[in-house]
């Protein structure tokens, strides 16, 4: 991932807010990076527009070589389902379906075949430690383990990058400890890994630290840490 002179307006009213202020950004495959700064200044959009959901008032973000600045929306939609996955803090959990068949919809909508798509979504539920919670719906599910539901969604189709804002925001502090260590264990496989999170703890546990104020980078450092 690769921006140049990337910039992010909206308008509130009269007023044009720059949400992000010429943002230059490389990141590396493989990267564990940690994004911070107080509310405002610009850490979600950021993710947005890295995730393909948003697109860049001007500049250029180049994703495995390629311009996707202006690329059309079924071209985004493309290339987020193949390299791109999302854990937000609220879950975003169907309600209606239980922990299986919210992992399978990725691979549903990629028009994967029933007896592949139900195998791989639980291969991917039994990896995380849900083996015993596949037929429970949200409802029925703590939520640590709606958390676990969504890490599988996110990964199940083989992402090159996983994006998480505020992935422990709603968790109590063990439940938290159990979703960092399971996404970082997935950074260790090789995929890339970019936290959102206001909680300094899990900010340092990166590798790289990206710290954001309205709307411009102030800082980032590597560490050793892991």
């Amino acid at each position: 991932m690769r921006l140049e002179q990337v910039c992010r307006d909206f308008q509130v009213g009269d007023q044009t807010v720059h949400a992000l202020d010429h943002i230059d950004l490389e990141i590396q495959r493989g990267e564990y990076m940690s994004v911070m700064g107080p509310s405002g200044s610009g850490k979600s959009t950021l993710l947005n527009l890295l995730g393909l959901l948003d697109r860049p008032t001007s500049g250029t973000y180049w994703l495995n070589g390629k311009d996707v600045s202006s690329l059309p929306d079924n071209e985004l939609a493309e290339q987020r389902q193949r390299n791109i996955g999302f854990i937000f803090q609220s879950f975003h959990l169907i309600p209606r379906l239980t922990a299986l068949e919210n992992v399978e919809l990725p691979l549903v909508l990629a028009g994967e075949a029933p007896s592949a798509r139900r195998q791989r979504a639980r291969e991917v539920l039994n990896a995380i430690g849900l083996t015993a919670r596949l037929d429970h719906r949200p409802d029925q599910l703590s939520g640590g383990e709606r958390q676990r539901v969504a890490i599988g969604r996110a990964i199940v189709m083989r992402p090159e990058v996983l994006l998480a804002d505020e992935p422990t925001g709603n968790l109590d502090s063990r439940s938290g400890e159990e979703v960092v260590q399971i996404i970082e264990q997935l950074n260790r496989d090789g995929i890339s890994l970019l936290v959102v999170t206001h909680d300094p703890d899990i900010g340092q546990r990166a590798k790289r630290h990206l710290v954001m104020h309205d709307g411009k980078i102030i800082s980032d450092e590597r560490t050793g840490s892991a």
